[in-house]
């Protein structure tokens, strides 16, 4: 099964070992990502918050250039960039006006525009359909036992409704993903709220809260790490936990997966973490 890949930004610098991972369990599912040529930023936060045409023709351009390489599926394993296309799409969708005027700039730049033809998802949404999942089981060669795990979603995945693909509330992919792979899922109420991304530079004393809340919260419910679907939030998580007494591993979901699966280039996503997850997992026999 072919599908179109949109890394974004992050996973070609500051989150390379969420496209290696993403890239190495696709690949062990027998899911061929194809990337998107000439692709650019979705605009992320810089974009939606002070240029709204930007905020839409940033995103639609990447869409544009899907369906001319009829790329019936694209798949964008960074929350934001999820958002943001997807909320494009949403709207060239709906015909809003703010989305005909950008699709016609577009038009008159690339002799294109884009008609509705894409269906955008997250690699977590893919993994997640029956006959994907039912390919997990057979690929796990060592189970997550004895990992304790805080399921963090973020507020990107399932916000706004129009976005998502899972409960708005109380979101169970991950939390499902991870139990099947024998990971110890733990509850707790934090798993939708923001982690303050987009304030890490302007406000870093209110993300150092933010981080510190939810870091602390994940202890309480008893996790020895969190494990998130989106950039964004394992760099802000990791970065930001110097007021923690004792700091713990922010992991992409991809990354716990190919553990699972017995990858051979499992140790070296390791390197890019900041709190080194390599104790952890090894006290587990996981590495």
């Amino acid at each position: 099964m072919k599908l179109g890949y949109y890394p974004g930004c992050s996973l070609h610098s500051t989150a390379a070992e969420y496209n290696m991972a993403t890239e190495a369990v696709f690949d062990a599912l027998d899911l061929e990502l194809a990337e998107l040529p000439e692709w650019n930023c979705c605009g992320a936060t810089a974009g939606h918050s002070t240029d709204r045409f930007l905020s839409l023709a940033l995103p639609l351009r990447n869409l544009v250039i899907a369906e001319v390489e009829q790329q019936k599926e694209l798949v964008l394993p960074c929350a934001a960039c999820y958002n943001l296309v997807k909320a494009a799409d949403h709207y060239v969708r709906e015909g809003t006006p703010e989305a005909k005027d950008a699709n016609e700039e577009l038009k008159s730049i690339m002799g294109a525009s884009y008609s509705g033809n894409v269906h955008v998802t997250h690699p977590l949404e893919v993994i997640m359909r029956k006959e994907i999942l039912s390919r997990v089981g057979g690929e796990v060669k060592r189970p997550l036992k004895g990992l304790k795990l805080a399921p963090y979603y973020g507020c990107l995945l399932t916000r706004p409704t129009y976005v998502a693909f899972d409960d708005v509330e109380q979101p169970q992919a991950m939390d499902k993903l991870m139990n099947m792979v024998g990971a110890d899922v733990r509850k707790w109420s934090y798993k939708t709220d923001c982690c303050g991304g987009s304030l890490t530079v302007p406000r870093t004393d209110v993300v150092y809260e933010i981080t510190k809340n939810l870091v602390t919260a994940a202890q309480r419910a008893g996790a020895d790490a969190i494990v998130t679907a989106c950039p964004l939030c394992q760099m802000t998580l990791e970065t930001r936990q110097k007021e923690i007494q004792k700091p713990i591993p922010i992991f992409f979901f991809t990354e716990l997966l190919g553990i699972s699966f017995g990858h051979p280039e499992a140790k070296k996503w390791m390197k890019k973490h900041i709190i080194d997850p390599v104790p952890l997992l090894t006290s587990l026999q996981l590495l």
